[in-house]
């Protein structure tokens, strides 16, 4: 696998020339000088863990606001507005469910891991075009190793059970949720994270986006609103919270996390009525879930309790 080093001098030779990376060397020059800060044990936990209610905070914003203007309640997917004393007991709830399991799985493990792992701090930072690439890759990869796992969680019912089933309480998703999963699962989807990177031989600044990508995508997919500036608007082939919310609501399909091709590829892939379900308070997806997890030989049709 070549280096990172190897792949700039590589676009060098080609006449990429420097200019265009002065940006990235004085950001990773930076965080290079900041070496032993970084190299924490507990940095990577405490990190994703905040960013993760950073990142959720404007949707927090949403929330409140569509209990005093009613017109914001037009993006929601599925859900009616409600009182605000019940919203932030949600949040709260799901916030304190979340900070658990970081604090007795997420953190140790993390720190164990941060503590035999030999991170390298490559001179130069990556060229603008090394960054992108690489990131799209870890996005592309992650995209279809999470497919392959969440497929597997919903077929073998042990698994379901033991790992999958605590992130299906949540049948109406909001932002928080995104990481409001077993202690299995999180940690599951840290390896299948990391993982990717390490396939993909990322540059530290490279992973260090991608992680910040995934975590908003994530976030995004769960937040229960269709506003028209989401990417899946802009992209058409990232799927966004409709298609995620079709699965929360159905119990199968639509497995992928942020694309659609590995569902259309395979036969899993729901069509979601996004603006009847937006426009009739969900009615059009409660009726397909009705219809459709009944005949369902997915293991949570029969397994899920909420």
């Amino acid at each position: 696998m070549k280096s990172m080093a190897d792949m700039n001098c590589t676009f060098d030779q080609h006449g990429d020339s420097t200019g265009d990376r002065l940006l990235l060397q004085a950001l990773w020059d930076d965080l290079r000088a900041r070496r032993e800060f970084l190299t924490s044990p507990y940095l990577p936990a405490c990190f994703a863990f905040f960013i993760h209610i950073l990142l959720c905070s404007p949707f927090l914003v949403f929330e409140a606001l569509g209990c005093f203007w009613p017109r914001i309640n037009f993006y929601r997917i599925s859900r009616n507005a409600e009182p605000l004393g019940l919203c932030l007991q949600r949040w709260v709830d799901c916030f304190w469910r979340i900070f658990i399991k970081y604090l007795t799985t997420i953190l140790p493990a993390s720190a164990l891991y941060q503590s035999v792992r030999n991170p390298i701090f490559p001179e130069l930072a990556p060229s603008w075009r090394v960054l992108i690439a690489e990131v799209i890759a870890c996005l592309l990869l992650f995209d279809a190793l999470f497919f392959i796992w969440h497929y597997t969680m919903h077929r073998v019912p042990w698994l379901y059970r033991m790992v999958h089933q605590a992130h299906h309480q949540n049948r109406i998703t909001f932002a928080l949720t995104a990481q409001d999963a077993s202690p299995a699962e999180l940690l599951s989807l840290q390896v299948l994270a990391l993982t990717s990177a390490w396939v993909v031989g990322c540059h530290p600044l490279s992973e260090a986006l991608f992680h910040l990508l995934n975590t908003w995508l994530a976030i995004e997919d769960h937040c229960g609103y269709d506003l028209p500036w989401a990417l899946h608007r802009l992209l058409p082939c990232f799927g966004g919270a409709p298609f995620h919310q079709a699965h929360h609501h159905v119990y199968r399909g639509n497995y992928a996390p942020y694309f659609r091709h590995w569902d259309w590829l395979c036969g899993t892939y729901l069509r979601v009525r996004e603006e009847a379900g937006r426009k009739h308070g969900g009615r059009t997806m409660r009726r397909r879930r009705r219809r459709k997890s009944l005949g369902s030989d997915c293991v949570c049709a029969q397994a899920c309790v909420c």
